[in-house]
């Protein structure tokens, strides 16, 4: 998973003329934030249709999260309403008969009505564009720098610390573009990362991201004693049975 932060990347998706209504995809375990890019293994004969609709038209393509990730069918009520349009970048068919599609999330946007459902949903969508941040009060540049720290404490302690994603991390001074790379690079849980999604106020939806680090940071800690005190007992163990072995 990457997630492009480039000032001319940006420029270039918000140039994008979206149309009123887009093939749609459901998405099973990952929730899709705006400027993210990700490659997506596509199998299911309803979402293999989406894309070749997508790449016979603009490339467009709405990407929704389904709401229970084994459902292999799932229907209108069992996808999120909230998701991204994204733009197909590349596309490889596989031996197996599958596609791997790459794309990049460009808009939010909510599904306004499901207009078809064979054999691949269309949807009429709204765009959702961020509430405006004019100035940065030192109470949200507090909270910026929390997350920056709560993320890199869960992620060293998780064993898999990016100093590119610091560094990138760091130089973010948007609190909704923050909230979205952060919850797009930690694996929360579905249903959190989607209601993060759906928080409309960048600065409210940095605030439930916090929240969820905090949580996350005492569960990772936790779970990094757990494995520590395991290592020693084996490590106990196996020196013992050593000894006994020489005895």
């Amino acid at each position: 998973m990457e997630y492009n932060d480039a000032e001319d990347a940006v420029e270039q998706t918000e140039s994008v003329m979206i149309p009123d209504s887009l093939p749609m995809m459901a998405v099973r375990d990952v929730v899709v934030f705006n400027y993210m890019i990700i490659p997506l293994f596509v199998g299911r004969p309803a979402s293999v249709s989406a894309v070749q609709d997508a790449l016979a038209k603009d490339k467009l393509l709405m990407l929704v999260t389904q709401k229970d990730a084994a459902a292999d069918e799932p229907g209108p009520e069992e996808i999120y309403s909230v998701g991204m349009v994204c733009v197909i970048m590349r596309t490889l068919k596989l031996p197996d008969g599958r596609l791997k599609v790459l794309v990049q999330a460009i808009r939010k946007a909510k599904v306004r009505e499901i207009v078809q459902s064979e054999p691949h949903f269309i949807c009429t969508i709204d765009e959702i564009e961020d509430q405006d941040v004019t100035e940065i009060p030192v109470e949200v540049e507090a909270l910026m720098r929390t997350v920056r720290e709560q993320t890199e404490k869960i992620l060293s302690l998780r064993g898999v610390m990016s100093s590119d994603l610091m560094v990138i991390l760091n130089n973010i001074e948007d609190p909704g573009r923050l909230a979205d790379l952060v919850v797009s690079n930690l694996r929360l849980k579905t249903a959190e990362s989607q209601m993060v999604l759906e928080i409309f106020d960048p600065i409210l939806r940095l605030k439930k991201v916090s929240e969820f680090l905090t949580k996350e940071l005492e569960v990772s800690t936790v779970q990094a004693k757990i494995e520590s005190e395991a290592k020693e007992e084996m490590g106990r163990t196996q020196r013992e049975y050593y000894l006994r072995e020489q005895l």
